[in-house]
């Protein structure tokens, strides 16, 4: 069965539903298809100590701040969840959970839509699936004659699980540091990465990082020195449970390895570490495989786009996946003004 409507939003997570907002605000007709079976998006797939890097306040989806969470500056992933799933009641979203988008074509004026329940019919497709389903590691010598446990960020669950074992942690970035804080005194880490560790300021947080975005970004528009924006200031958000475990001396950092073996890890040097298991908090990729059949991806998998809109198809936005389609619009707090230009655009194509 084919369906038809004005737009196509695809992923409910928190870009989908700031989309979906800014539609339902203009009156443009929608559906959201989203692959998760209930609402959260990818926060309900976090380990369990992850906490945003912003208060509340400064982590809300345009149009309904997110209430503060009892006992806490920093609001946990399950205060995340309840908040996502209040807000797409809150704004009766045209939202169907469980459905998995197959691919994206051309069909005349059209763009077809296939699901794993049918296709739909659109003038115009919002993709907003975000990252997390794709999990990056890097090639590395030896990976798969280690005969340990290997896991990705998205595999990770709890510090419990490893504990008294020999655990390399590998990535320089806010999860290599979120997740090697929480096994730190728990397990026998070692934490590696490619440079030693650049931590911002212990009084930057989310909101700072969203201004430094923004900044960057108008610069960037009016022809001014590119400031550097967030990369400028660090590579890691010294959040309360990293403070605490760098202050305290158990955050120390080894140069990246050069392959693995099978018992463990050895460096350029011929010296080795045994390892039970290795975590790779080593980034993602955009999650874009549903628009293969368009052609349009290029350097790095990423589609070119203006703003939002991808240059070779008007009729498609992407929002959420990083700068590339605005500044911090991966974040909660950073999403919703790429959200509202995007559907403006829409609204000037329907018209």
């Amino acid at each position: 069965m084919t369906r038809r409507t004005d737009v196509v939003v695809i992923g409910g997570g928190q870009s989908g539903l700031a989309a979906g907002y800014h539609l339902r605000r203009l009156g443009i007709e929608h559906v959201i298809l989203d692959a998760q079976a209930t609402p959260g998006g990818a926060w309900q797939h976090t380990w369990d100590s992850l906490r945003l890097f912003s208060p509340a306040a400064y982590a809300s989806l345009p149009g309904r701040l997110m209430p503060v969470q009892a006992g806490e500056v920093y609001p946990d992933a399950a205060h995340v969840v309840a908040y996502l799933a209040d807000y797409e009641k809150r704004y009766e979203l045209p939202i169907q959970h469980g459905v998995w988008v197959e691919s994206v074509r051309r069909d005349g004026p059209f763009l077809r839509v296939e699901t794993d329940s049918g296709s739909w019919r659109a003038r115009a497709v919002v993709s907003a699936t975000g990252t997390w389903t794709r999990p990056f590691i890097p090639a590395v010598a030896g990976r798969r004659a280690y005969e340990g446990r290997q896991l990705h960020t998205v595999q990770y669950g709890r510090p419990e699980e490893f504990a008294g074992r020999q655990v390399i942690v590998v990535g320089g970035g806010n999860s290599g540091a979120q997740i090697a804080a929480d096994l730190a005194g728990t397990a026998e880490l070692t934490w590696v990465t490619r440079r030693p560790p650049r931590y911002l300021a212990d009084d930057i947080d989310g909101r700072a990082l969203f201004d430094h975005a923004t900044a960057r970004r108008r610069a960037l528009d009016e022809g001014r020195t590119d400031t550097g924006g967030v990369a400028s200031l660090g590579d890691i958000v010294a959040v309360p449970p990293v403070r605490a475990a760098r202050d305290a001396g158990l955050l120390h950092t080894k140069p990246m390895f050069t392959r693995l073996t099978p018992t463990g890890v050895e460096w350029a040097d011929g010296t080795r570490a045994e390892a039970d298991a290795v975590i790779w908090c080593t980034g993602f990729r955009p999650a874009l495989a549903h628009f293969a059949a368009l052609r349009l991806r290029g350097a790095r998998g990423h589609i070119a786009t203006e703003g939002t809109r991808a240059l070779d198809e008007p009729r498609l936005h992407l929002l959420g996946y990083g700068d590339w389609t605005g500044p911090a619009s991966a974040t909660l707090i950073g999403v919703g003004r790429p959200a509202r230009d995007c559907a403006r655009e829409i609204a000037s194509l329907l018209s």
